[in-house]
């Protein structure tokens, strides 16, 4: 043993704690509360170290030590929100023969893995600063979908509502189907387009397709919203070559930015 350490002895009522450079002060009756490795420890029955100055020294992590003297002190605490945090206090209570923190802890995680969290989420942009932080924040390839029917000055012809709603079906289906690897954005606040996606690759922008025209009729003019499925889907799949974190070469990006490429592959998403 070493001169600046030795058997940890406590005729104090109340004891100093090193649990992995993090510091704790408590009274030797919480420790000895309950049948635990603390108990063994601070009742002769196991061997524990002292340094220098009075402070006894457990290698564990002491992030969440604060709550397993809380458990000791009361029999019962709140736990963490995360599964990862709960397992942290898992491993240590494990760690500390702490039986009834152990059970509490695993009847949390269980709980929350029933749970069912959204299989995706899609930020809806309430500005142009917000836009541009969200292109900015992810390395995924992005779509977004711009909707605004406020945007319109004219009446719609007889099958826009019906395109309006494909386009608006089809990003929700791409959604649930490749949030794990495209970054899907809706933006509802646009001024100057009422239907159109954008790809990004990179944070810069490598294609749009504009859903909406403006076509003239003998006494008026009409908005005219279409649902072009194919060419949405080849950008889809072209915007997928730059999941690659070097990113395509130059030609690649040339040939993947034209709008006039036309791709041979389509991009099924079944309807059920």
């Amino acid at each position: 043993m070493s001169d600046n350490q030795s058997e940890v002895k406590c005729p104090s009522k109340y004891v100093k704690l090193n649990i992995g450079g993090s510091l704790h002060y408590t009274s030797i009756s919480t420790l000895r509360k309950h049948d635990t490795m603390l108990h063994a420890m601070f009742s002769g029955r196991m061997e524990a170290l002292t340094d220098s100055e009075g402070w006894i020294l457990i290698d564990r992590c002491g992030k969440h030590f604060g709550t397993i003297l809380n458990f000791l002190r009361d029999g019962t605490v709140p736990l963490p929100e995360s599964i990862k945090e709960i397992s942290e206090l898992l491993a240590e209570a494990k760690y500390y023969c702490i039986s009834e923190l152990v059970e509490l802890c695993e009847r949390a995680i269980q709980k929350k893995e029933l749970e069912t969290d959204p299989i995706c989420k899609v930020p809806l942009i309430t500005s142009q600063k917000e836009e541009e932080l969200l292109i900015g924040s992810t390395t995924k390839p992005i779509v977004k979908l711009l909707v605004n029917r406020h945007n319109n000055k004219y009446s719609y012809t007889s099958i826009s509502d019906d395109n309006l709603l494909k386009n608006i079906e089809l990003f929700d289906k791409m959604v649930l189907r490749f949030s794990g690897r495209i970054f899907f954005i809706k933006d509802v606040i646009g001024t100057s387009k009422i239907c159109c996606w954008t790809f990004y690759g990179h944070g810069l922008k490598v294609a749009e397709v504009c859903c909406h025209s403006i076509v003239y009729t003998t006494d008026k003019k009409h908005t005219k919203v279409e649902f072009p499925e194919v060419r949405i889907y080849e950008e889809t799949l072209n915007i997928l070559l730059y999941e690659n974190q070097n990113g395509p070469d130059q030609e690649l990006i040339k040939t993947t930015s034209s709008y006039d490429t036309v791709s041979k592959v389509h991009l099924p998403i079944s309807d059920e």
